[in-house]
């Protein structure tokens, strides 16, 4: 493990730490001033820990060399894990709009004193805690959206604040469901975009923002390539990206035809961010009923 790598870990650890103390001062600073706002901003941090938790361990887990059982490595695991947070979390929303519906009805009484104080602590700890991330937020991606989750709760205790200040000058109990429900959006929102990925992921989904049509025909571009068919690309997790394909070159000497593979292979990389590439050269030209069949010059 590199030294900016172990720098990276270090600060993971210190947010975990501090996001699972936010998590406690909500938790119990909601049961005890009664607050609904502040219980859902707890879920929100939630979120926010187990997010750092996962790009923690995906951290570690890219550290590990596959084996003969793993030859992809370990890098599912946190697909899963997203997987079963996000299904978590909109349990987690659900909830926080039925009690919220009972508040509306039926208000209950706030210590909103207490609640703001809390409220702020939380605000202070994850301010804290994006300007640990921060110095990294711009290099790595996997640290990058934990960054951003921590800013979205950062804005949820925002809100809680201003509901804490309405109810201590106005008494307007309805404004502490209202700011749960407005939570309540955001964690839908994120948990949403977290099972789109995952289940994108795990049916071997194509990455954002490229088809296989795409990277046929740029491939189809390269000197000496005549065709290629057969082409699959899918996501293994997160920014690593497999590929295989059949390629159908003229008939030609193996020194030729590894130029034509070193072409290819930078076109992925470079174009694509295609990295784990598996590329068969044919002499033959494709049959009916390919995936993907793009004749090249």
């Amino acid at each position: 493990m590199n030294r900016d790598t172990r720098c990276i870990e270090y600060r993971f650890i210190l947010s975990l730490i501090l996001t699972s103390l936010i998590l406690a001062a909500e938790v119990v600073g909601g049961l005890w001033t009664g607050s609904l706002a502040l219980l859902s901003d707890a879920a929100h941090v939630f979120l926010d820990l187990f997010a750092l938790g996962v790009s923690y361990t995906a951290l570690r887990l890219t550290a590990l060399s596959p084996d003969d059982r793993h030859t992809y490595g370990f890098h599912r695991l946190q697909v899963l894990a997203a997987l079963l947070n996000g299904a978590t979390l909109l349990l987690v929303a659900f909830e926080i709009f039925r009690e919220a519906w009972e508040r509306f009805h039926h208000p209950a009484p706030v210590l909103a004193g207490p609640m703001l104080a809390v409220a702020v602590i939380g605000l202070v700890v994850n301010l804290m805690v994006a300007l640990v991330l921060r110095e990294h937020d711009h290099h790595d991606l996997n640290v990058r959206s934990a960054f951003l989750h921590v800013l979205g709760d950062a804005l949820a205790s925002v809100g809680v604040i201003v509901a804490g200040l309405v109810i201590l000058a106005t008494g307007w109990l309805w404004m502490d469901p209202l700011i749960s429900v407005l939570i309540a959006l955001i964690i839908l929102l994120g948990s949403g975009r977290v099972l789109r990925e995952a289940v994108h992921i795990l049916a071997e989904g194509m990455p954002e923002g490229m088809t296989a049509t795409q990277v046929a025909e740029r491939m189809g571009q390269v000197a000496g390539v005549k065709e290629v068919h057969d082409l699959h690309v899918w996501t293994v997790s997160p920014g690593y990206v497999a590929f295989s394909a059949h390629v159908v070159l003229a008939d030609q000497v193996l020194s030729q035809a590894q130029s034509v593979m070193d072409s290819l292979k930078q076109v992925l990389a470079e174009e694509f961010e295609i990295e784990h590439t598996t590329i068969q050269f044919e002499c033959e030209s494709c049959g009916q009923g390919a995936m993907v069949c793009v004749n090249g010059d």
